[in-house]
């Protein structure tokens, strides 16, 4: 009986050879980019580190990408790196507009460059059918929880305490409160030393608000000198922030974070004017932070975005990014749906309709969803905006490569 069956499986193997499949095809077609558009939308921020300002990547095969961000200047000059390029080559095209021009970029410069990058990711995502998160590994979560700047919308005609606005975000779905530290008019006079006591007042009241279960932050705004922070994080450790953010100036961040963090119990979070990893790598490797404030486009678009969640997750470290523009926000749900760690979403939107992007990022109940529409999931009406600039023609390529094919400085 064995005998027979073994030669019947060998009758059998041809017929199974000749079932195997074929090898499977690449499903990206061949294409290049021909244009790089860029658009005023009807509301632009002029508020450089927030900038929606929209570009369009277009290829021969039909496909155009969507981006946000940078400045008419920034965004031109690195778009040259994009002409006739293969759009899917995106790391490649990353590292060469990172260093095509004779400064290293600066943080206005690696805006643009996240701009064109997230366009990039968005027509990889429009070629193969998927959604960014499936481009990036697959979604870890259905949602992602957020808290908006200043509370949840209050209805017109209403002044709510700060305890009133607390409890209303709880009670809108929203993960936390969010509130500054002592704020006062723009122009008046800011009083750190006194400001202080103010902040461990309105903390105290915030807590009443959201309850013994709820959540809630403050941002310092680097409004303290070192001094002053460590007396205000101090204050406010009884009510349990969620977290402090920006507690100290960015520029003595280095400095000052890492003694901070032995001086406080209250979770630490910086970094809404950080650029690419390299602002902040040592603060996240050397546990002096709880979270990072990086965001998109900011840090370089979603090629960077990832690598900085890489060494986040390495370290434990969460990330709060920071909001920008609508479709930025739209690829971060993208981005850090994968991400295994902490995160928490700054929103400010409310899920209210935005008129040059009638489909944009899914929000319900203070939460951002997960969507499984193609690229970024976003769509932008360009009848709506702008035309403020047009790129056709290749820019300064003066970059050598190593013999194993890298790229390096001219």
């Amino acid at each position: 009986m064995y005998r027979r069956t073994f030669l019947q499986s060998l009758a059998a193997a041809p017929a199974a050879v000749l079932a195997r499949p074929q090898r499977a095809h690449a499903a990206l077609p061949k294409a290049k980019i021909t244009r790089v558009r860029i658009y005023q939308p009807p509301n632009l921020n002029e508020n450089f580190a927030q900038s929606n300002m929209i570009v369009t990547v277009e290829t021969d095969a039909g496909i155009t990408g969507v981006g946000e961000g940078g400045k008419k200047d920034t965004l031109e000059q690195c778009a040259g790196t994009l002409i006739g390029k293969n759009p899917f080559r995106i790391e490649a095209i990353w590292q060469e507009m990172y260093i095509a021009w004779f400064y290293p970029p600066g943080r206005e410069k690696i805006h643009a460059q996240g701009a064109l990058d997230l366009a990039l990711w968005d027509i990889k995502g429009k070629a193969l059918g998927l959604p960014l998160h499936e481009l990036l590994g697959g979604a870890v979560r259905n949602h992602l929880e957020c808290y908006a700047t200043g509370g949840a919308p209050t209805p017109a005609g209403q002044r709510l305490s700060l305890r009133e606005r607390a409890r209303a975000t709880m009670e809108a779905g929203y993960r936390a409160f969010r509130m500054g530290a002592g704020d006062t008019r723009t122009g008046e006079v800011f009083n750190t030393h006194e400001r202080v006591r103010k902040v461990a007042a309105d903390c105290r009241e915030a807590r009443e608000g959201v309850g013994k279960d709820g959540d809630w932050c403050i941002d310092f705004h680097q409004r303290f000198d070192y001094a002053d922070a460590v007396r205000a994080c101090k204050l406010i450790e009884e009510f349990e922030p969620y977290f402090v953010e920006d507690p100290v100036r960015d520029e003595h961040a280095h400095q000052d974070l890492p003694k901070l963090r032995q001086m406080t119990t209250v979770p630490l979070t910086h970094g809404e004017e950080w650029g690419q990893r390299w602002d902040f790598n040592r603060l996240v490797e050397n546990h002096d932070i709880d979270y990072i404030r990086a965001t998109l486009p900011n840090v370089g678009g979603v090629t960077e975005m990832m690598k900085i969640a890489a060494i986040c997750e390495t370290h434990a470290v969460g990330i709060i990014p920071h909001f920008t523009g609508p479709v930025s926000t739209a690829a971060l749900v993208g981005c850090l749906g994968t991400f295994p760690g902490p995160v928490i979403m700054e929103y400010n939107y409310g899920g209210r309709p935005i008129e040059h992007l009638p489909e944009c990022l899914d929000f319900k109940n203070g939460k951002a969803l997960m969507n499984d529409r193609p690229g970024l999931g976003v769509t932008a009406d360009l009848s709506r905006m702008k035309l403020i600039g047009e790129v056709t023609e290749p820019g300064r390529k003066n970059v050598f490569y190593r013999p194993d094919g890298s790229l390096t400085h001219w």
